[in-house]
């Protein structure tokens, strides 16, 4: 009898029980919610409702954020709240506060935890650890080492040349955006592990790597919205995570292809088949336990991170600024005759090798360079920093410490009180010294500061050496099908052209050598 009292009172409480816990959840996101938007201490920053309560606001924007907060900015104006816990910034004159030398202001932890590569120096949040970190890799990517490794870039330039004479004379559109991307690409693992991967020889231009890299932008965006769901996916079988999701799937194949690229130099070095004075790697150098004193040289775990941001940032952004610099070229008429009557008054021979030191003296060469990287981004979206003690004042507005704060490229790039007519390809703007100055002060492909891309001086070698060598020996070229509507990009960080789109190919006449 008591048993059965017993079981219909808990039939009657049970559902007693689940609109407690509804109640409470209710609660507990209300509560959240209030606080978020009328008590947190970025109560007073404009923004929008949604954006000042949740992260799922971002998330719904996804790889078109950065558009939104563009027009967020035009609403709300120079200081932005664009998440809970973070505030965006539009006033050029801003930038240099925060990404300066000796910054004290540390990378956002949450944002860049999400690229799962916790030990590489791009992602370091700390700007102590990432000081050490960076100190292993400045000499290889410094202006010497890139000057007495110049025949590497000037090896893959001829490669695209005589890539696209072939597609000339078999009358077949040449596919720029793969190739572009490819000579980065053989550079980089030829500079990082003595084994270029020569994607340009490979019958799809690399087309499967590129797919790759991209891949892993969902998986980024995923991370940043769903924080607690990281580690659990992390702790996924390499086998088994492809099969549960695409965008895992590439962040472990990206992750293996670091381990087996370490494995194969350390057991090269070992073997003696790397003559690592001669010809320096920069994983020989990360791998030599002279460059440690006092401590372990990293594990192959470790430096796998450092080999995932080194391929996935040579992947696109270098890349992009090619592509933009050679569609703007060859839809102009008149940047392309004033291109190659400079590039012709410096090298005569149409068969010379354009070395690197002469052609960046080139004043309108450079121009096309700046306003390449000045429409192509590198980075186009945010680049979240964290406020250090005891806060700052931007605009009239207090950001305390702790705050995620950044700025974008894609605000700082297309200025039109700094650019006018900002979206015009214009290699003149740059040409008057005064300008160059006034607007390179502007132009942040690379960031700026402590935490600027390590690889700057390559890519600029990249840029004029292969831009330099490829209208240097073709005139004529004329684009296909490609608009400036294919040229859109979204966000993963680096910037990706939209799937779908005709990227960029090319034709024109057959010259007789090349």
């Amino acid at each position: 009898m008591s048993s059965s009292i017993l079981s219909a009172a808990v039939q009657q409480l049970a559902p007693c029980a689940w609109y407690i816990v509804a109640g409470a959840l209710l609660a507990f996101v209300a509560t959240r919610v209030v606080y978020r938007r009328f008590f947190h201490p970025l109560a007073k920053i404009p923004g929008p409702f949604l954006a000042s309560v949740t992260t799922l606001y971002q998330a719904a924007y996804n790889a078109q954020y950065y558009k939104k907060i563009e027009q967020l900015h035009q609403i709300y104006g120079p200081v932005v709240r664009i998440n809970p816990n973070e505030v965006h910034l539009s006033d050029p004159e801003n930038y240099d506060k925060i990404y300066y030398m000796g910054t004290r202001f540390g990378k956002a932890p949450e944002f860049y935890g999400s690229f799962c590569i916790p030990h590489a120096t791009f992602s370091t949040p700390s700007n102590e650890v990432h000081k050490g970190r960076r100190a292993a890799l400045n000499p290889m990517f410094s202006r010497k080492m890139v000057l007495e490794l110049e025949s590497i870039v000037q090896d893959k330039a001829d490669k695209l040349c005589k890539l696209m004479a072939k597609g000339l004379r078999e009358t077949k559109p040449v596919d720029l955006h793969h190739a572009f991307r490819c000579v980065s690409v053989d550079v980089i693992s030829d500079y990082a592990f003595d084994k270029s991967y020569n994607l340009m020889d490979q019958p799809d231009l690399g087309a499967h790597f590129f797919v790759m890299a991209r891949g892993i932008g969902p998986a980024m965006y995923t991370f940043q919205s769903l924080r607690w769901l990281q580690p659990l996916a992390l702790k996924i079988p390499p086998w088994l995570a492809p099969k549960l999701s695409k965008p895992l799937g590439t962040v472990f194949a990206l992750q293996m292809e670091g381990v087996n690229q370490i494995e194969d130099v350390r057991s090269r070095m070992e073997a003696g088949k790397l003559d690592t004075e001669a010809r320096p790697t920069i994983f020989t150098e990360l791998l030599k336990p002279e460059n440690y004193p006092g401590r372990p040289v990293p594990s192959t775990m470790e430096l796998k991170d450092e080999c995932y941001s080194i391929l996935v940032a040579a992947a696109d952004t270098t890349g992009n600024a090619m592509t933009t610099a050679a569609y703007h070229i060859m839809a102009n008429r008149d940047i392309y005759d004033k291109l190659r009557a400079e590039l012709f008054s410096a090298f005569p021979d149409p068969h010379a090798t354009l070395d690197f030191l002469t052609l960046e003296r080139l004043p309108y060469l450079t121009g096309v360079i700046k306003e390449a990287l000045r429409l192509s981004f590198g980075v186009i979206g945010r680049l979240p920093r964290v406020t250090p003690e005891p806060g700052v004042h931007f605009n009239g507005y207090y950001i305390p410490p702790g705050t995620t704060i950044g700025m974008s490229s894609w605000l700082m790039h297309r200025n039109p009180e700094v650019f006018p007519d900002p979206m015009k390809f214009s290699p003149e703007r740059w040409l008057d010294p005064a300008d160059f100055r006034r607007l390179e002060k502007h132009i942040v492909p690379f960031g700026r500061g402590s935490r600027q891309c390590v690889g700057m001086p390559l890519a600029y070698c990249e840029l004029y050496v292969t831009l330099g060598t490829f209208f240097h020996r073709f005139a004529g070229l004329e684009v296909f099908k490609t608009t400036p509507h294919d040229l859109e990009y979204e966000d993963f960080f680096s910037s990706y052209h939209l799937a779908g789109r005709n990227w960029l190919r090319a034709v024109g006449p057959v010259l007789e050598k090349v």
